[in-house]
């Protein structure tokens, strides 16, 4: 399937041919069940693609989050300036570049949002705590926003009125995301010295982070209770996109809703050990999904 996914993305030449399987193999080891969806329930053209922009993401986020802040400064701006060049020249000597340059050249909006992430990245790597709601919605749009965008853009729709409610509701979603990151990874993001939970909630529960009470309980419902309306209102988001994505975009949704309950199930529990969706009920989704994605296929065909 893959080497048919890379024949119908147009990319045939044998090295980028190598640099897509490799990035491919990246992919599938640090975000294997996002692969697994995309694999199923996304048309075979696109999936290169797709697996372009979440390596990138993936491989800008791991060079920018080791050492010193300065060390990450010095980081990002050396990876800004190959990553700009690589866009300029169409090349690289990295793989991952030459899949991005060639990924932006099929999908011309990447440009865009790379830029914007690569400026969001300059928040990602200064920030040390969030003080409170504005502050994480702030961390959001300039941030999580576009380091979602690069995947998301692939998935917009044309009509321009669609494409702006398909932003909207992506903002609504990338909220819910990452507020559900931050409880997922709360044991392991305070031992690091660095939590996204904002200190004001922290401070209005009265909680320890570090401490299974119930006052870490309350407030992990709280937040949760915050992720679960953005998700609620994110909800339409499958609507806004072309039938052939909905059954992907429907999975998403699906999947943070498992993350939320897995949270929730977690409650204070998260000051020690880390949580995550139920991999049965995550894998029974993408196949509810892909057998509905069939079953259009057969109605429409």
């Amino acid at each position: 399937m893959w080497k048919r996914a890379l024949d119908r993305s147009g990319v045939r030449e044998p090295r980028l041919r190598q640099d897509y399987t490799e990035q491919r193999t990246a992919v599938r080891r640090f975000a294997a069940a996002e692969y697994a969806a995309a694999r199923i329930l996304l048309p075979a053209e696109l999936l290169p693609h797709v697996v372009a922009a979440v390596a990138f993401m993936h491989d800008t986020e791991d060079r920018i989050d080791r050492g010193t802040p300065e060390d990450r400064t010095a980081a990002l701006a050396e990876w800004d300036g190959l990553v700009r060049k690589a866009l300029a020249d169409g090349d690289s000597d990295l793989p991952v570049l030459r899949c991005l340059a060639r990924t932006a050249a099929c999908h011309p909006d990447l440009r865009g949002h790379v830029d914007e992430f690569l400026r969001g990245c300059e928040r990602e790597v200064a920030w040390r705590t969030i003080a409170d709601e504005e502050e994480l919605r702030q961390y959001v749009r300039e941030y999580s926003l576009p380091a979602l965008m690069l995947t998301a853009c692939l998935l917009s729709p044309e009509d321009a009125s669609q494409r702006t409610a398909f932003a909207e509701g992506c903002h609504l979603l990338i909220r819910a995301m990452q507020r559900i990151d931050f409880l997922e990874d709360l044991s392991e993001d305070v031992r690091a010295g660095r939590h996204g939970v904002c200190a004001d909630a922290v401070a209005r529960h009265g909680a320890d982070l570090t401490r299974p009470d119930p006052a870490l309980g309350r407030l992990v419902e709280e937040q949760a209770d915050r992720a679960a309306a953005d998700l609620t209102a994110a909800t339409p988001i499958p609507t806004f996109v072309t039938p052939a994505y909905r059954p992907f975009v429907r999975a998403l949704v699906g999947v943070q809703r498992l993350r939320l309950d897995a949270v929730r199930r977690a409650g204070p529990s998260l000051a020690t050990r880390p949580s995550g969706p139920s991999a049965p009920a995550a894998a029974l989704l993408l196949l509810r999904e892909y057998a509905r994605r069939i079953r259009d296929q057969d109605l429409s065909g």
